[in-house]
C-alpha cells in the first residue's frame, strides 16, 4: 500500500462519525447493513450520513450494493487489512541507516506517481 493510500483510509476515519460507521459496519460482518439501519442505529440526517458513506467508499473502506430498493453497505475487510498492515509492516525491525534509506526511496516513489 503506497503512503498516499494509507493516509486517505486514516483521513476518512479520522472523523468520529465515519470511525462509528464504520465499525459498525465491521460488526455486521460480510452480509452488511442497509444505509436505513445505519441510519437508525446512529441517528444521524441521512444527507449527513450519505456525505459520510461517500468519504468512505472514496477510501475505498466500504462496498456498496444495490439490491432491490435498499443499498447494502459492507466494511471492505481487504482494505481495511492492507490499512492495519501499512502500519504494521516494519513493526518492532529496529531502526538502521539501510532502512532510512530505503524509506526516503520509497517516499520518493509516491511522489512521482
Amino acid at each position: 500500500m503506497l503512503a498516499n493510500d494509507a493516509a486517505s483510509g486514516f483521513s476518512a476515519l479520522g472523523n468520529t462519525s465515519r470511525l462509528h460507521i464504520f465499525r459498525f459496519l465491521v460488526r455486521a460482518g460480510s452480509d452488511g447493513v442497509a444505509i436505513g439501519t445505519i441510519q437508525q442505529h446512529l441517528s444521524m440526517p441521512l444527507s449527513t450520513l450519505a456525505h459520510h458513506l461517500n468519504m468512505l467508499v472514496k477510501a475505498d473502506l466500504i462496498l456498496q450494493e444495490k439490491i432491490g430498493r435498499q443499498v447494502i453497505c459492507r466494511a471492505n475487510f481487504e482494505q481495511m487489512e492492507e490499512l492495519v498492515g501499512f502500519l504494521t509492516e516494519n513493526c518492532c525491525s529496529g531502526i538502521n541507516s539501510a532502512g532510512k534509506e530505503a524509506d526516503n526511496a520509497l517516499r520518493d516513489q509516491e511522489i512521482t506517481l
